[in-house]
């Protein structure tokens, strides 16, 4: 029985006494932990390309202590990419507010500063190209969808160049010539598509053009 209420005795001694160091500061080293963990994961997913993962990671650890460095220059580092990706996908508003998270941490950040103009300028050309060519988004793809056609051609030509190589075959030159000129041809009728098309984003439709062949028959449908 002695024993039973010594160990009890020294446990409740332990107990205060952790009790204490945790009350006089002894947490700092299990905040630092858990900051490093929080900053290595970030890291690591940027590593990996995770954006997402490592703009949380850095947030975390900046909860845990606001003053690390490490996870402050990575947050700020982190945004700025998180708002670039937002900036590619045409996601104006949330890339806007990802730097300015980033910039409530670095406010001096010339990286955000200098995006957040990017955007706010990109923000009002498109304002200005859907006031001249509401449509201009559907005709912006077709042109894509064309261009990316011609790779599909150029391989083609490779190859008829390639089998000549080992079939000896001239057949497959004149395929490759063939389709060369029908290559040309295809780069010259949507090169012009493209100068029409950057005529209507920069300016609207010219009235005479309207009258006569109307926007969609210059511009559309893209093969």
């Amino acid at each position: 029985m002695w024993h039973v209420l010594r160990i009890n005795s020294i446990s409740k001694l332990l107990i205060g006494a952790c009790a204490a160091l945790v009350l006089g500061g002894c947490a700092g080293p299990v905040e630092q932990w858990i900051v490093n963990a929080r900053v290595h994961q970030g890291q690591v997913a940027l590593a990996r390309g995770n954006v997402r993962d490592a703009l949380l990671s850095y947030k975390l650890a900046l909860r845990v202590d606001p003053n690390d460095e490490r996870a402050r220059s990575g947050f700020v580092q982190t945004s700025a990419d998180f708002a670039q990706d937002l900036y590619a996908k045409g996601d104006f508003d949330d890339a806007l507010a990802a730097i300015a998270d980033g910039l409530t941490d670095d406010p001096s950040s010339v990286r955000l500063q200098a995006l957040r103009g990017q955007i706010e300028d990109a923000k009002l050309k498109r304002e200005i190209v859907i006031s001249n060519f509401p449509t201009y988004k559907d005709a912006g793809l077709s042109l894509q969808r064309a261009y990316t056609h011609l790779n599909v051609a150029d391989k083609e030509i490779l190859v008829n160049l390639k089998r000549f190589s080992y079939t000896y075959d001239t057949d497959e030159l004149t395929a490759a010539i063939k389709n060369s000129y029908d290559l040309e041809l295809e780069v010259a009728r949507i090169t012009n598509r493209l100068i029409a098309y950057r005529q209507v984003v920069s300016s609207g439709v010219p009235e005479t053009t309207h009258a006569t062949t109307g926007v969609n028959a210059s511009l559309l449908p893209l093969p």
